[in-house]
């Protein structure tokens, strides 16, 4: 079963993504902002991440720096799921290995589950 870990600071969103991707057959795990997702990746050990970018404690740019600098995460596929779309952020995060962007405001979850399923199968 794939793991999917999901870094967002909005309890709804998180709950919603999570029960729609359990739906689907991954295991899911939720970290509530990038500190708590970076002291929880090296446990998940997930095959994605769902990454939102303004969170308080780390933002979402801070945690890929952190996690790509491990050898097992540099590869890591994550989608961002963010309301912010300012192109120096979308810019960062494409240095940093991130191929997709899902704006929040506009976000289906079945476009989520269309972009994880993608990116790591089922």
């Amino acid at each position: 079963m794939k793991k999917i870990l999901i870094v967002e600071d909005e309890r709804i969103v998180r709950n919603l993504v999570k029960k729609k991707l359990v739906a689907e057959g991954y295991e899911v795990e939720l970290a509530v902002d990038g500190k708590d997702g970076l002291e929880k990746i090296e446990e998940v050990d997930p095959d994605l991440v769902l990454l939102d970018i303004l969170m308080p404690r780390m933002n979402g740019i801070e945690f890929l720096e952190e996690i790509r600098k491990i050898e097992k995460f540099k590869k890591l596929p994550v989608i961002i799921v963010s309301n912010s779309g300012q192109p120096v952020e979308i810019d960062k995060a494409r240095k940093l290995g991130v191929e997709e962007w899902i704006v929040k405001t506009e976000f289906d979850p079945r476009e989520i589950i269309k972009k994880v399923n993608e990116q790591v199968g089922k």
